[in-house]
């Protein structure tokens, strides 16, 4: 693995720890201020930067997860993250459980010489339209 994957590896274990101990302030710290989550699948649902940072510290919870496969490319001062996610997390009494996919997309930051998440996208191989409704219901705009 080169420095730039174990750098990029190291950033994701941080954002989903802090996924799990609620940690807003680290969670804001790494998300650009342009950050959105896309939940890929027949009707794709997006939260930007406040409503994921309110839903992750709330009511959307994570217990645990694992990264199966992972692949990185740097682009310049891009950077992509794919890998296989074991996800076991809940939204209220709704289970979030499973395999899927997960994409972030990485930028450098102009000033500092560190990395922000941008975008990342979760796609699941089947539909959960009781989860995709609920996530729905996080958006701050609405």
């Amino acid at each position: 693995m080169d420095a730039f994957a174990a750098r990029l590896e190291t950033l994701e274990h941080h954002w989903m720890r802090a996924w799990m101990r609620g940690d807003r302030k680290l969670m804001k710290e790494v998300a650009s201020r342009d950050f959105v989550l896309l939940l890929g699948g027949a009707s794709p649902t997006m939260l930007d930067r406040a409503s994921w940072l309110e839903a992750a510290t709330t009511r959307l919870r994570l217990h645990s997860y694992r990264f199966g496969d992972i692949y990185v490319r740097r682009h310049g001062g891009v950077g992509v993250f794919t890998a296989q996610l074991e996800l076991d997390a809940a939204l209220g009494d709704h289970e979030w459980k499973g395999k899927m996919w997960v994409s972030d997309l990485w930028r450098k930051h102009r000033l500092r010489n560190s990395w922000k998440l941008v975008e990342r996208f979760i796609s699941r191989p089947d539909e959960d339209d009781v989860l995709r409704s609920e996530l729905t219901k996080l958006q701050l705009w609405n």
